[in-house]
């Protein structure tokens, strides 16, 4: 029988004929759930024993359930898990796209959307300042969570088990201004907690300031955090506190639209207080 499913993109060969072939096998059960390994093999032009050792791969990772009683195959949870995530990601970066040019324009400075992956933080999206010498935190750059106005506000309304598994690790130190005592560490997320927002000077990037507000979710959870960042020769009196009002503003505006029940987004809990 001749095997299909190993079709390279036209004008290169870069195509991984198992990844194309595994991909094939969601497709079908996606139309069709409930194959078993014959009907799948006829349906894809592939041999019976190649079709099973897919359909194997992707069992042992969650992507396919095989029903013990019938032996048919149908979509896995992982694909659920997978399509959550791009839902969630996804909606966050088009609620926030609009409100993060609203913001650079609004202050001039870099902006930055930080989420949690994992105990690192990760730069969503960015938006460069219109100053010409500027910082730029590029997206899809990782980071610590105890350092940086975005990282350090999301540690701050992370679970606990986050903050502990945080504070389990050495806090490496990168400027002499980076927090790497624990009990101080644990002052200032409760700091953060109790102002509604963060402001970071000199603590990752010498000379830089960042000022972070949280994101709520639908399930009044933050889920990432938007920053104003910029030099430090920039920051007075005046444009900190104008900074704070500009991202607790957007903060609340992305969290109203990720949510359709919440009236009041966060601004109602999110007034800007003094820092100690």
């Amino acid at each position: 029988m001749k095997e299909t499913g190993a079709k390279p993109a036209a004008g290169n060969d870069y195509t991984i004929a198992a990844v194309d072939r595994a991909l094939l096998v969601l497709e079908a059960l996606a139309d069709r759930p409930g194959q078993g390994v014959t009907q799948l093999s006829k349906t894809l032009g592939m041999t019976k024993s190649i079709v099973f050792r897919l359909l194997q791969t992707l069992e042992d990772r969650g992507f396919v359930f095989r029903d013990p009683d019938h032996a048919v195959y149908s979509l896995g949870y992982r694909i659920g898990v997978l399509g959550e995530r791009v839902g969630r990601d996804g909606s966050l970066l088009v609620a926030a796209r609009p409100v993060m040019d609203a913001l650079r324009d609004r202050t001039s400075e870099n902006v930055n959307l930080v989420m949690r992956e994992g105990l690192r933080s990760l730069v969503v999206a960015t938006r460069s300042g219109h100053h010409s010498i500027r910082l730029f935190a590029q997206a899809g750059r990782h980071g610590p969570l105890h350092a940086g106005g975005g990282s350090l506000c999301i540690l701050a309304y992370s679970e606990p088990s986050v903050v502990e598994a945080v504070l389990a690790n050495p806090l490496e130190a990168y400027t002499p201004y980076t927090i790497t005592d624990r009990d101080k560490l644990r002052q200032a997320l409760a700091r953060i907690r109790a102002n509604g927002y963060n402001i970071a000077l000199n603590d990752l990037d010498e000379g830089a300031f960042s000022v972070a507000a949280p994101i709520f979710g639908s399930d009044d959870t933050v889920i990432a955090c938007i920053s104003v960042a910029g030099a430090m020769v920039r920051l007075d009196e005046e444009r900190r506190e104008r900074y704070i009002r500009a991202a607790l503003d957007a903060a609340a505006e992305i969290s109203g639209k990720l949510s359709l029940h919440r009236s009041d987004p966060v601004s109602a809990r999110q007034e800007v207080r003094s820092i100690a």
